[in-house]
């Protein structure tokens, strides 16, 4: 069921980002340089924090789901289950606000006059 929302991951695969790095480990010990962005100073773009989040959302929603099935079956705790349903609900919620929110910011945008 879940399987079905890995294809929010692919917004990650935008053309011409491919060569971003993304390693945070080598780019830390740089200081930034005052003509720099935040994305290249730290080394990571919009599209992979957008990427991780949903990578991360993703995640949080096959836990719950295992969860619920486990406890289901009668594997898990009753509170384990329930606290893993509440994290995917408030991560689900989450990503439906950031949704929300770039949504708005696009359609903004596509108000602005040239």
């Amino acid at each position: 069921m879940i399987d079905a929302i890995k294809n929010v991951a692919s917004l990650s695969a935008v053309r011409g980002l491919g060569s971003i790095a993304t390693d945070l480990s080598s780019s830390s010990s740089n200081a930034p340089t005052p003509g720099a962005t935040l994305g290249n100073a730290t080394g990571t773009s919009f599209a992979s924090v957008m990427s991780n989040v949903a990578k991360d959302t993703i995640n949080t929603l096959k836990e719950a789901e295992n969860a619920s099935f486990a406890g289901i079956k009668g594997t898990m705790n009753t509170r384990e289950v329930v606290d893993k349903v509440m994290q995917a609900d408030q991560t689900l919620q989450t990503a439906i606000a950031l949704r929300d929110k770039v949504v708005t910011a696009f359609l903004d945008i596509t108000k602005m006059q040239i």
